[in-house]
């Protein structure tokens, strides 16, 4: 397997619900911050920007395995708690690719999820082929597996 990209991504106080736990919904929101850093600040400082132009979302799926507690006692002086969200491409086609995710709390895998996600000329408002240079970035990232 390819390396993951690693993203420690700070919970905030309107993350949680009424029960104290990160809420479902927000589960969402932390793995696109953890895939915004990996298309956008990642790719970049490989000299691709080409990303930030336009890619949009075909699906997501969300695995939910244990609640996440805000836990104001994780906080420390310097932040906020925080989860660590693994991430990875499953899959690349022509026009698409899949990234698979783990949620971590500590050490504790609480959730999978899989997007699918489709490069997008914002111009022509049309789903576009990816670029060899963007092929080759999510190549560094994929599974032995799950790239044809």
């Amino acid at each position: 397997m390819a390396d993951r990209f690693v993203y420690h991504c700070t919970l905030r106080w309107s993350d949680q619900d009424a029960y104290g736990h990160v809420n479902n919904a927000r589960f969402l929101t932390l793995y696109e911050e953890a895939r915004v850093a990996l298309m956008f600040a990642g790719a970049q400082a490989q000299g691709i920007d080409s990303f930030t132009n336009g890619v949009v979302i075909r699906r997501h799926e969300i695995d939910y395995l244990r609640p996440v507690d805000f836990a104001l006692h994780r906080a420390t002086a310097e932040g906020a708690p925080t989860v660590r969200i693994d991430l990875w491409v499953e899959q690349i086609r022509a026009a698409s690719f899949t990234i698979g995710y783990e949620m971590y709390d500590g050490e504790l895998l609480v959730s999978r999820a899989r997007s699918v996600l489709v490069p997008f000329d914002l111009t022509q408002q049309a789903a576009r082929r990816l670029t060899e240079q963007e092929r080759a970035f999510l190549l560094g990232y994929a599974l032995d597996s799950g790239t044809p």
